[in-house]
């Protein structure tokens, strides 16, 4: 199996729980945060929407200045957010799938200007800066729904809210 092929598979798996947990933002309090120094939850759930467009960027170019390259991105409803995911994961997986196992390894820097943050392996950025971080921000988006009081989907096996 290529290395690349396990991303994919990863990739997809993982976005199916993404899925659950973004479907049930409740975009109508996208301005709702638990804490001052918090992120609402409507830029947190389109913050991890948008996190597979980071694998794209990872593959496509060798050196991204932050400063240069970074879009924000902004959904205001449940179907803008879910289609922001879909497409951000579909042009992850459909770049993942062109390149080749070799470049995986080739170096990959991160800046802001002239600040280097991150100079690494693009397969190792990739799993930290895309993978772990879509997770860790999963997580968080958990425990926002939980203060909800919005059911919270199980992610790798049931949650609280799926046992009867």
């Amino acid at each position: 199996m290529a290395i690349k092929e396990a991303l994919i598979s990863e990739l997809k798996r993982e976005s199916e729980s993404t899925k659950k947990m973004l479907e049930r933002v409740p975009m109508d309090n996208s301005d709702w945060k638990p804490h001052e120094k918090s992120m609402s939850i409507g830029k947190l759930a389109t913050h991890i929407a948008a996190i597979p467009l980071w694998i794209s960027s990872i593959i496509n170019m060798d050196d991204y200045d932050i400063a240069k390259h970074y879009k924000n991105v902004h959904a205001s409803t449940q179907e803008e957010l879910m289609k922001l995911f879909q497409d951000s994961l579909n042009d992850a997986i459909e770049n993942l799938e062109k390149i080749e196992d070799a470049d995986l390894f080739k170096t990959w820097i991160f800046r802001n200007g002239d600040h280097i943050i991150a100079n690494a392996p693009k397969i190792g950025v990739m799993r930290s800066l895309s993978m772990s971080h879509l997770i860790h921000h999963r997580g968080q988006l958990s425990v926002y729904l939980r203060l909800l009081d919005v059911p919270v989907p199980g992610m790798y096996g049931p949650s609280a809210d799926d046992q009867h």
